[in-house]
């Protein structure tokens, strides 16, 4: 069965800190970045898989339930016996979220070029991946680089988020490996956290400006509670975040890119779509976990009217 958008890369299970209930608290979840976007993807209507490989164990188990109840195409997903599923936990005080991983050597980042479905990949719309499924292992990169010219092959738009984790490899190795990822990239969604330290550069616009003289088509750069820059050859505008009481900001930037995604798939305009995810993410950090708070087409549409009329009236 074919995807709209394909995504490429690592699921993790989530154990998330809820301060309410104390700090020995954890409440068992799911993540990974690609997974993420997979299943913001489906739930605002657009037809999403994902290509990787769990552990033969009661946490892949677990991700393969998940993804067949959100409606995610895991055919191309593959259960192996010789490594496990990863892990992370998610943390919180005052400075905001903060990630411990244990990932090492995980089943994800087993996979090789030989486990591609070139057919699949050829078949879709979009190819979306991170920094992340380039960073865990140089198999998973070597397969990053296999699907990309897979993608260019076959005019399949490519979908990046820079998603930085200097935990997985060096700044060095980072910069070097998105610098030539970039120019193959239609839709490039970085962060300004991320971005300060990949470019150098501390001004959005500048940040957005260099991301598009080194070859991406569209850069939505996502800026947090302060919404969002989006660059394309017609020019820069800003998107103004869209305040609500924030109890967990993790996975927002995954759910903006899946939001995005889907909504340009149906109307083709970039403002529009960074409007509607910059909605999507806001909505997405009321609730805790990455999964649970990933809001369906029908409450984004809500939430913008409601927002709209609140606006207007105050």
């Amino acid at each position: 069965m074919e995807s709209e958008i394909v995504c490429l890369g690592e699921a993790l299970i989530e154990l998330n800190q809820l301060p309410e209930k104390g700090k020995d608290f954890f409440y068992s979840s799911f993540g990974g970045d690609v997974s993420n976007v997979a299943i913001a993807i489906a739930r605002q209507g657009s037809s999403a898989g994902i290509i990787s490989l769990v552990g033969e164990d009661l946490f892949g188990d677990q991700l393969l339930e998940l993804w067949q109840r959100e409606g995610v195409n895991h055919a191309h997903v593959s259960k192996i016996s010789n490594a496990s599923t990863g892990i992370y936990f998610v943390t919180h005080d005052s400075k905001g979220h903060h990630f411990s991983y244990f990932r090492k050597d995980s089943a994800a980042s087993q996979i090789t070029p030989e486990n591609l479905p070139s057919a699949y990949i050829a078949s879709a719309k979009f190819l979306h991946f991170s920094a992340i499924s380039q960073a865990i292992s140089s198999s998973s990169n070597d397969v990053v680089n296999a699907s990309i010219k897979i993608a260019v092959e076959n005019s399949v738009l490519i979908s990046y988020d820079t998603n930085l984790r200097l935990k997985l490899w060096s700044l060095d190795k980072a910069r070097e490996t998105i610098q030539q990822t970039i120019p193959y990239v239609d839709f490039l969604f970085p962060s300004l956290e991320d971005s300060i330290l990949l470019t150098g550069l501390k001004e959005p616009t500048a940040i957005v400006d260099y991301y598009l003289k080194n070859g991406a088509k569209l850069v939505a750069l996502k800026l947090g509670a302060e919404g969002v820059l989006l660059g394309t050859e017609d020019g820069i505008h800003r998107i103004p975040g869209k305040a609500v009481e924030t109890a967990d900001a993790t996975g927002a930037g995954d759910i903006f890119d899946g939001a995005f995604l889907s909504e340009w798939l149906k109307n083709r305009n970039p403002l529009e779509s960074a409007q509607y995810a910059n909605a999507a993410a806001a909505l997405s950090t009321i609730g805790f976990g990455a999964v649970e708070p990933i809001p369906y087409r029908l409450d984004v549409d809500k939430f913008i009217t409601s927002y709209s009329n609140k606006v207007c009236t105050s």
